[in-house]
C-alpha cells in the first residue's frame, strides 16, 4: 500500500487498474496477440505495466468469470480454447436477451433512428459487394446495441455488453465468414421494417430466427473445432 494513501482510496486506485488491465487483456485475446490456449503470466504482466500482481488478479478473475480465461491448479491461468459449444451457448444468450429487447424498443426507438439505421443496412450491403466490409460490422453492431440501448433497461445493457468480447472474438477466429453478409443484412432490414411498422410480434420472430440463422452459420464456418468438448465441459464443472 501507498505511504499515507488511505485504504480505501488505495483499493479505489486498485479497482481502476484491473478495469483498465482487463480490457486490454481482453483486447489482446480478441486480437489474437493472445493465442487459445496461451498461457497467461502474471508477474510478466504486472511488470509490463508496472502494478502489483493484486489488479492482474483481478482483472484474470473478471475475464474468468466470463469464461474467456481459465485457471488449472498448480499452472496457472490460460486463454480458453473455444469450441462450437461456445458458439451455441453464445448465440442462445443472444437470442434471449434479444429477443425481449427488439419487443421493448418497438415502441420506444424513434421511427428517425430506425430509419437511418436501415439507410446504414443498406449503405453497408453495397460497400460489401464491392469487397468493403468493415461498414457491416459498424452497421451491425449499430443496430443491435441500438434495440438494446432504447429498452432503457440498464441489465439487459449490461448482460448484452458482458457477451460482446466473445462476439467479437468468434468472428475474427473465422465464426461468421463475410459470404454472410447478405443473408443478415436480409433479416436486419426485415427487423427494422416491422419494427417501422409497430409490429413487435413480427420483429421478435424476426429477431429469434436471425439469431438461429448466425449460430448455425457460425458453426459451419468455424475453422475446425479449437477446443474439445472436454474444454467446455472442464469450464462449466
Amino acid at each position: 500500500m501507498a505511504v499515507g494513501m488511505p485504504r480505501a482510496e488505495t483499493e479505489m486506485v486498485s479497482e481502476l487498474i484491473s478495469d483498465r488491465l482487463y480490457r486490454i487483456l481482453t483486447d489482446r485475446i480478441i486480437t489474437g496477440v493472445l493465442q487459445p490456449g496461451e498461457r497467461i503470466d502474471p508477474g510478466a504482466i504486472a511488470s509490463e505495466f508496472g502494478v502489483s500482481r493484486a489488479p492482474v488478479r483481478d482483472a484474470l478473475t473478471r475475464m474468468e468469470f466470463e469464461q474467456m480465461v481459465e485457471t488449472r491448479a498448480r499452472y496457472g491461468s490460460f486463454v480458453v480454447r473455444p469450441t462450437v459449444q461456445d458458439i451455441h451457448e453464445v448465440c442462445q444468450f443472444r437470442k434471449a436477451v434479444e429477443w425481449v429487447a427488439t419487443g421493448l424498443a418497438t415502441t420506444a426507438i424513434a421511427p428517425e433512428e430506425l430509419r437511418a439505421l436501415r439507410a446504414e443496412a443498406v449503405h453497408a450491403l453495397k460497400e460489401a459487394d464491392r469487397g468493403v466490409y468493415e461498414p457491416f460490422f459498424e452497421s451491425d453492431s449499430h443496430l443491435h446495441n441500438a434495440i438494446i440501448a432504447a429498452t432503457g433497461n440498464t441489465r439487459l445493457l449490461r448482460a448484452r455488453s458482458a457477451v460482446e468480447p466473445w462476439v467479437t472474438w468468434l468472428r475474427v477466429l473465422g465464426a461468421t465468414g463475410v459470404h454472410r453478409i447478405a443473408g443478415s443484412t436480409a433479416r436486419h432490414l426485415e427487423i427494422l421494417d416491422a419494427m417501422l411498422a409497430g409490429d413487435a410480434e413480427t420483429a421478435q420472430r424476426i429477431a429469434a430466427l436471425h439469431l438461429d440463422e448466425v449460430e448455425a452459420w457460425a458453426i459451419e464456418d468455424f475453422p475446425g473445432v479449437v477446443g474439445s468438448p472436454d474444454d467446455a465441459a472442464t469450464r462449466s464443472a
